[in-house]
């Protein structure tokens, strides 16, 4: 199956620092603070998509849960600092490194809620709508260009009109091309860009919400109240109930945390390395990598995370981890990859 398919859909199988031997980084909060735990997570992501930030969060607030404390999405980044050209070709770069699109200074990764909390410019929501893929990004995108053509007079909608037909023929998504193809052929009327919006909406409410069951579950974990097999089982069931319906970008924090808690043992990660090791290519190497390069990780994940890949990968996979490290540590340049990945292509012929 082909790599690029909505996030995870080819998987549906069932405070940084130093520290000991039961995990690393730092929640910056005390044991006795666990009421606390995880809030700034769901906080963050949990809340109903494509609403405006903060006008729901009270409701989720007492969940109790906290994976650590990020920036919110429009307020890291950068995106509102660039011009057009600026971010369109940030996006260009990560597809043509095979990644899913991440913020300008490559901290997180784009989600939808990005397109409808930061002004993100025509040129680069087009590109993301085209390139993402995360394909519910992709859908996102086509949000705030509709808007725009909307609002123009009928005689400037030509320009709109020929940049959707160019997502219908280029889009990696069939989704996001028929959308494209729905709106254009709807001139852009308002009825068809709630509709677009209220299919999204549909899609990914049900799997926020699962996420924030699963905030439970990881609540229990740090709290002893549940031990490694059942956290693992549930797990699986999490990743499989939101494969294609929750924003890798919250699939991806929500792994980050769990990797980078002093709370979580040792033993359940190097579970949920095993479990990693079993996902399709591009999103194996995008969670491995953001576990190595993991402010202060203890050095037995960091090793077992590069035994069990080289026993379990091939050669070629173990060389775009190993590239993928270098760059995300800013050890390479996205030219000092390709031509690593030129080079190794040319020695395996």
């Amino acid at each position: 199956m082909n790599e690029d398919k909505t996030f995870l859909r080819s998987s549906k199988k069932r405070s940084n620092g130093k520290n000991g031997k039961d995990g690393n980084g730092s929640l910056g909060v005390a044991r006795s603070a666990s009421s606390k735990q995880f809030s700034n997570a769901e906080r963050i992501y949990v809340n109903p998509p494509l609403t405006v930030p903060g006008s729901r969060e009270q409701e989720y607030e007492s969940n109790g849960t906290d994976l650590g404390s990020p920036a919110k999405p429009e307020q890291s980044g950068n995106i509102k600092k660039l011009d057009h050209n600026d971010l369109a070709d940030h996006f260009l770069k990560c597809a043509k490194m095979g990644r899913y699109l991440t913020i300008a200074d490559n901290s997180r990764f784009i989600i939808t809620d990005d397109f409808r909390t930061s002004p993100i410019v025509s040129a680069a929501s087009a590109m993301a709508a085209i390139y993402s893929k995360d394909y519910l990004v992709a859908q996102a995108a086509l949000l705030p260009l509709s808007e725009k053509a909307n609002r123009l007079s009928s005689q400037e909608h030509e320009r709109f009109e020929r940049l959707f037909s160019l997502i219908e023929e280029q889009a990696l998504s069939n989704d996001v091309r028929l959308s494209a193809q729905a709106v254009r052929q709807g001139q852009f009327r308002v009825a068809e860009i709630k509709a677009l919006e209220s299919a999204l909406g549909d899609r990914l409410t049900p799997a926020r919400l699962r996420y924030r069951q699963f905030l439970e579950t990881i609540k229990k974990l740090v709290d002893r109240k549940i031990t490694a097999g059942p956290f693992l089982d549930e797990f699986r069931g999490f990743t499989q109930d939101v494969a294609g319906k929750l924003d890798f970008g919250i699939y991806s924090f929500c792994l980050d945390r769990l990797f980078g808690s002093v709370r979580v043992p040792i033993k359940v990660k190097k579970l949920l390395v095993l479990e990693l090791l079993k996902y399709p290519p591009l999103i194996r190497r995008e969670l491995l990598t953001n576990i190595l390069i993991y402010p202060g990780q203890v050095t037995e994940l960091i090793d077992f995370v590069r035994y069990m890949a080289t026993k379990e990968l091939g050669k070629s996979s173990i060389i775009e981890i190993e590239l993928l490290e270098a760059f995300k540590s800013k050890r390479l340049s996205i030219g000092d990859i390709e031509t690593s990945l030129a080079r190794n292509a040319n020695a395996s012929r």
